[in-house]
């Protein structure tokens, strides 16, 4: 699992341009109130990155703590905070080892965060330290990119991203589950040159029984999995499903 996202943080935010955080905020809200979840409690945003999803959160009114393994996408979480005053707490942490001062209503784990993950094991870690700091009748809700979307859709495939900050080189090498994700960015200088910075990570799917089994074994009951942001039922040419699942009393 990558601890630290150093060039990938600061253009993080121009390179998912396209992710609506309000409408993904706000589909979560309605799968908390859906299976009754309690709404306007505390939420953990487990892997929140930058921060998008954490703002609109707390804008939706919950009490929102924010855990990122990466200081440099925490970093410009905190900026963010600054400008808009809101109330949110970020914690550093790996997420395989969270350690909370309590127990939250709410863990909300989104944009594909798991699938950084090394192995089901870490998947494990994960789904048993959330099930620990989950209040009794808590929800834990997340999403994950789907075998077919790491095999058919980023495959082998390569993406370009001309921005006028930066122009990225995106390359995916793909066998069986497992993506290798290599960025070129190029950074232009004041004097019309460029500076070129490479990170690399990658990302792993699993079959969704395996997800559902490991919930199982959490303590979880699973209430769900689903197509994207609706509640219809995944098919076999899902890019992302959402799981739900509670801590029963």
């Amino acid at each position: 699992m990558n601890s630290s996202y150093g060039i990938f943080a600061e253009f993080y935010d121009t390179l998912t341009g396209n992710i609506d955080y309000r409408r993904r905020a706000e589909f979560f809200d309605c799968a908390v109130k859906r299976f009754g979840g309690k709404t306007q409690g505390l939420l953990l945003d487990l892997a929140c990155g930058t921060g998008s999803l954490s703002e609109e959160f707390d804008e939706l009114g919950y009490d929102v703590i924010a855990v990122d393994i990466s200081p440099e996408m925490l970093g410009t979480a905190m900026n963010k905070k600054f400008e808009s005053g809101r109330n949110i707490q970020y914690v550093c942490q790996d997420m395989r080892n969270l350690e909370l001062y309590g127990n939250v209503d709410i863990t909300i784990c989104a944009l594909d965060s798991l699938n950084h993950l090394d192995s089901i094991d870490d998947i494990n870690k994960v789904f048993s330290k959330v099930y620990t700091f989950t209040e009794p009748d808590g929800l834990f809700i997340f999403d994950i990119n789907t075998e077919y979307k790491h095999q058919k859709v980023l495959g082998n495939n390569t993406f370009v991203y001309d921005t006028d900050d930066v122009y990225c080189v995106w390359q995916n090498t793909c066998s069986n589950s497992r993506v290798q994700i290599d960025l070129d960015f190029f950074v232009p200088n004041e004097d019309d040159s460029y500076s070129r910075y490479c990170e690399s990570f990658y990302e792993n799917a699993y079959p969704l029984e395996m997800i559902e089994d490991s919930l199982r074994n959490a303590g979880f009951t699973l209430l769900g999995c689903f197509d994207e942001d609706s509640f219809d039922p995944p098919s076999e040419e899902s890019q992302r499903v959402v799981f739900a699942a509670r801590k029963e009393n």
